[in-house]
């Protein structure tokens, strides 16, 4: 496990937080396909927390797209490293996310996000922010539609509608699961919508939330038990 220490001038404020989104957002790319699914080798990353102890632990699992079997994995703890601000939750997690894929022995390929790209109140969520550090094609695949409007998409799998903000589609409500609440999916960096569903699709043959997404959960979790242990 990688010990991860908060990056000199790492933004302290509300607003110097904002003042980076602001610049780094002009950065995201949304004209490139992306790798196509189920090919090469895909990445999921998500983090655990300790409030208490002020700690954070992110996971990064690698997967081989094919036949979504573990390729190789990689853990880091760090201090939070800014407030609870809702918009702002990257700036507490990024620099143990990015420590976590650092010490990955491979290219992590496509990186899945537990959370948001596009579909964030100033389009700049945590798959944007670390897409446009790291280069890396980037999706987030979240649990519920933030602030954003949708219609239910249909009852079987890979039904999809659109996140809207306003006329705005910021990205899609898809159905992984037959009759189960659906995932929302939003582009994060240098992956259409189109394809960012697609991987999504992909990644979930048996459950409501991507594989990738499953196995970084339950890899920062046990990483933060030991960590706090």
């Amino acid at each position: 496990m990688t010990t991860v220490r908060i990056p000199a001038g790492w933004p302290a404020t509300e607003e110097q937080a904002r003042a980076v989104q602001d610049e780094l957002r002009e950065r995201v790319v949304t004209d490139e396909p992306g790798p196509p699914p189920r090919t090469g080798q895909v990445t999921g990353v998500d983090v655990a927390y300790d409030d208490e102890r002020d700690v954070v632990v992110a996971a990064a699992v690698v997967l081989d797209a094919a036949d979504l079997t573990v390729v190789a994995e990689a853990t880091a703890v760090g201090t939070v490293s800014f407030p609870y601000v809702p918009g702002l939750l990257a700036f507490r997690e990024i620099p143990t996310v990015l420590a976590a894929l650092d010490a990955l022995p491979c290219r992590p390929g496509l990186v899945v996000c537990d959370g948001y790209g596009l579909a964030h109140p100033r389009r700049f969520g945590l798959a944007s922010h670390l897409g446009v550090l790291t280069g890396l094609p980037t999706i987030g695949v979240a649990k519920n539609p933030f602030t954003f409007t949708y219609d239910d998409p249909g009852i079987p799998r890979g039904s999809v509608s659109p996140l809207r903000a306003d006329a705005d589609e910021v990205g899609r409500a898809l159905r992984t699961r037959e009759g189960v609440k659906p995932v929302f999916v939003s582009v994060g960096h240098r992956v259409t919508l189109d394809n960012a569903c697609a991987h999504a699709l992909a990644l979930t043959p048996e459950y409501r939330l991507p594989e990738t997404t499953r196995r970084a959960d339950a890899l920062c979790r046990r990483a933060l038990r030991e960590a706090t242990a």
